[in-house]
């Protein structure tokens, strides 16, 4: 059987959006998720990656975490500073939290949350449920032993080694 043909990708896209694109409809094609990002620096790719989270049974094998680890390594650095991300899709609750974190530039996306949501995924719903107080949330989530939690806090101000974030 035949895989479904993929449309063609519009040849007056941004080049990196298309490259994003492209990622995603070649992982439906893979069996994998209709996820795909680039990360760029200085007007070129430096990293890119589709959804694994079904081939690698990896539920954050998502599109943007697998770019931004692909970076990472490639820069030999936690931080992304000056690099803009190229995704295919509206980022997730989680790879919003990622992206943030690696402090990259600048974020391009395709698609919307509400859009992957009438496709079957999650992302509109995630971002419902961060809204919700603890207590209203479809996971039970609460609080426990912050005081021992804490000295790890207090380890990491003490630490004369440690890497600043």
């Amino acid at each position: 059987m035949c895989p479904p043909s993929q449309p063609p990708i519009d040849p007056t896209a941004n080049p990196f959006m298309a490259r994003a694109v492209q990622l995603a409809q070649d992982s439906v094609a893979e069996g994998g998720g209709p996820f795909g990002a680039v990360i760029v620096k200085d007007n070129e790719i430096i990293a890119e990656a589709a959804n694994r989270v079904v081939m690698d049974s990896d539920p954050t094998a998502h599109a943007e975490v697998g770019a931004i680890r692909a970076a990472a390594r490639k820069l030999s650095s936690h931080v992304l500073e000056g690099c803009v991300v190229y995704s295919s899709c509206e980022p997730c609750p989680m790879c919003l939290g990622a992206l943030f974190w690696s402090r990259v530039d600048r974020v391009y996306f395709g698609a919307t949350r509400v859009d992957a949501a009438k496709a079957g995924f999650d992302d509109d719903a995630l971002y419902n449920e961060l809204a919700l107080p603890l207590d209203q949330r479809a996971m039970p989530i609460s609080q426990m032993d912050r005081e021992q939690a804490l000295s790890a806090f207090d380890a990491w101000r003490t630490h004369a080694n440690r890497t600043p974030y």
